[in-house]
């Protein structure tokens, strides 16, 4: 019978029980978590200055808030755009830098929080993204997808040990 079959092969993802793998994964959900308070925080200081950029911090904070979710599920299909994003995220972070540090003159709305927090909130942004850029295309080659199959009643073999 063809679910006899089916109930006697079990499917491992050997890359997964990789410590550099778990490591990846962890790296790559703290700095998505950071990243969004970070952009939150920005947000919220400076949101009666912010001109036209709202929507897109919103969509920001969100997505990598699910995208966080999805890396704890060990998907590796978003892995790419993470670093995409991160990278996008990083140029508006070093535009939006200068400008928060210009806003100490007279003549500027106050946002809530002080410019040059926001600023320097801005300059820690794009060094967070820079770092998740990098951790998410390290984690997207520790190939987490493979499969592998071993019929179910068969012992796990000890690992041979790594180099």
């Amino acid at each position: 019978m063809a679910g006899d079959d089916e109930d006697d092969v079990v499917i491992e993802h050997p890359n997964r029980r990789k410590a550099s793998s778990q490591l990846a994964r962890l790296v790559t959900i703290v700095l998505l978590l950071a990243s969004a308070a970070v952009v939150l925080i920005v947000s919220l200081g400076g949101w009666d200055t912010i001109e036209g950029a709202k929507p897109i911090q919103v969509a920001f904070i969100v997505l990598y808030v699910v995208f966080a979710l999805f890396v704890a599920r060990w998907s590796r299909g978003v892995l790419p755009m993470i670093a995409a994003l991160a990278i996008i995220l990083a140029i508006f972070g070093a535009v939006a830098a200068p400008a928060w540090f210009d806003r100490d003159g007279s003549g500027f709305t106050d946002p809530a929080l002080s410019a040059d927090v926001l600023g320097l909130l801005c300059t820690l942004l794009v060094a967070l993204q820079l770092a998740l850029a990098v951790v998410a295309m390290m984690a997207f080659r520790q190939k987490w997808n493979v499969e592998a199959e071993r019929p179910r009643e068969e012992k796990r073999r000890p690992e041979p040990a790594a180099a």
